[in-house]
């Protein structure tokens, strides 16, 4: 396995590999957007705009299946941007990998890469500097926390009693079941998430050591990790849009 480029700020570990692509997924989002909207028209649509109305209206779908569309719809956009930045995360480590072999201590911004500061001589590591982000479970739990809170606070803000209600139904004895259920799924968002495209990158890696014999395998490989990929980005989003209704919508209003 290689090595993650990883420095330390105080206490804190920096996955450099990690920061590089979550940049360049959050770049690669931003620039689909701004040119699906760049010349909008309703005579001639561009195919790009086709496409990102395609999703827009896709991303309506999944809030529909959740909560009526009309509480839903403030919510459009945070869907389309989890479902835009998830999917752009989960191909991105696909394309290639780029991995560069230090034989001395590495020193990024004066701060040392961890797997790099004891090699001696005649040692070596391979650092691996790209990969998805979220094959990181610090980018999935990141994501996972934001959903948590946002969840809580529109449940306390539109709900009101009926939000802490809940957590005493149907019996006030179910309170800590209650409680472990709403702190479990922030967890299980960001375990999924991560455990479905790390899995399929080291099967990447493992393929890639049969050599010419790689060539057919991972060609199948990285077909099916692009179906992988777009179902875990919906996945996730549907899973946000399913929390946020549960926490805003009391019973009383869902019938």
């Amino acid at each position: 396995m290689h090595e993650m480029p990883i420095i330390y700020l105080g206490s804190i570990p920096i996955d450099l590999s990690a920061v590089l692509t979550l940049l360049i997924s959050s770049v690669i989002v931003f620039v689909l957007v701004m040119l699906s909207v760049r010349n909008l028209s309703v005579d001639n649509p561009s195919r790009l705009q086709n496409f990102m109305e395609w999703v827009v209206e896709f991303v309506q779908g999944v809030i529909s299946s959740a909560m009526d569309l009309k509480k839903g719809k403030p919510y459009i956009s945070l869907g389309l941007t989890l479902i835009l930045f998830i999917f752009v995360s989960n191909l991105l480590g696909l394309p290639f990998s780029f991995i560069t072999e230090a034989h001395e201590p590495v020193y990024i911004f004066g701060h040392v890469i961890d797997a790099t500061k004891n090699l001696t001589h005649g040692e070596h590591v391979e650092l691996l500097w790209y990969k998805s982000p979220t094959a990181d479970i610090n980018i999935t739990a990141g994501l996972a926390i934001i959903v948590f809170v946002l969840m809580n606070f529109l449940g306390i803000k539109q709900n009101g009693k009926h939000y802490f209600k809940h957590y005493i139904e149907p019996f006030p004895i179910f309170l800590p079941l209650n409680i472990i259920e709403n702190l479990a799924k922030p967890v299980a968002l960001a375990i999924r998430l991560f455990a479905n495209i790390f899995a399929g990158e080291v099967l990447i890696t493992v393929i890639l050591k049969l050599g010419i014999l790689s060539i057919p395998f991972l060609a199948v490989w990285q077909g099916f990790s692009i179906f992988v990929g777009a179902l875990q980005a919906f996945i996730f989003t549907i899973l946000t849009m399913v929390y946020i209704a549960q926490m805003t919508i009391h019973e009383e209003e869902a019938h």
